[in-house]
């Protein structure tokens, strides 16, 4: 008589994510959810900082293009330069999985499990950290717009990922700094927060993204701001 197999409940795996989930799942209806235990939060930030920091770019660079995309543009290990080494067979899918490293773990930790107020803060900012510190790449990540964007979208849904990426469409429109451009945003989502009534956490998150996002582009930061070619053409025509 063969032996019944153990199953997820008897493995180690099963053990972490009953551990995690069934707080939440025997909540009675209509009481308050209790409060998150430290363990969990630590377990969601783990997990999303691992999500953060799969380097989907360079693998998709190295699959893809065969190349290191590292060598080409700002050498960034970022989409834009998996798009710059293959073309869109290269950018479009890494541009994809980038977001989905920073949307997956923060709508799974805030939208399903239902983590909220400041134990949200380290899940949210966990992948951006992970990309920007890989260590997959010996902790030579990349700038983490693409991820930020999909961490806005666990937070927000479709609001806070909107307005960063017409803000963003608009400054590299009119900008041709690609840093200063990257963080237009940003200051997009300052009236977002004030206006819906943000809580704290969400500055926080706002914050600690900002402060990431200048520490990656300080460098090219140095350049200022100038207008595109187009605008100057327009703006230098004789009326």
């Amino acid at each position: 008589m063969s032996r019944p197999r153990p199953g997820i409940r008897g493995s180690p795996i099963g053990t972490v994510l009953l551990a995690v989930a069934l707080p939440a799942l025997w909540t009675p209806a209509g009481s308050p959810s209790p409060p998150p235990s430290v363990g969990s939060v630590v377990l969601w930030t783990l997990f999303a900082f691992f999500c953060g920091s799969l380097p989907f770019s360079v693998w998709i660079g190295h699959l893809v293009a065969r190349a290191d995309i590292r060598r080409y543009g700002d050498q960034n290990p970022g989409a834009a330069n998996a798009w710059r080494a293959g073309g869109w067979k290269a950018g479009v899918p890494a541009l994809l999985l980038d977001y989905l490293k920073g949307a997956v773990p923060v709508s799974l930790a805030h939208l399903l499990y239902g983590l909220s107020g400041w134990a949200v803060v380290p899940v949210a900012l966990a992948p951006i950290l992970g990309h920007a510190f890989s260590p997959f790449l010996r902790f030579r990540g990349g700038k983490a717009i693409a991820a930020t964007f999909g961490v806005w979208t666990g937070l927000t849904l479709w609001a806070g990922p909107t307005l960063l990426g017409i803000s963003l469409g608009l400054a590299y429109a009119l900008n041709a700094t690609d840093a200063w451009s990257a963080l237009s945003g940003f200051f997009v989502l300052l009236p977002y927060l004030l206006l819906s009534r943000a809580p704290a956490p969400f500055w926080a998150i706002w914050a600690g993204n900002l402060a990431l996002a200048l520490w990656k582009h300080r460098r090219d930061l140095r350049t200022p701001p100038r207008p595109r070619p187009w605008l100057r053409r327009l703006w230098e025509r004789p009326r």
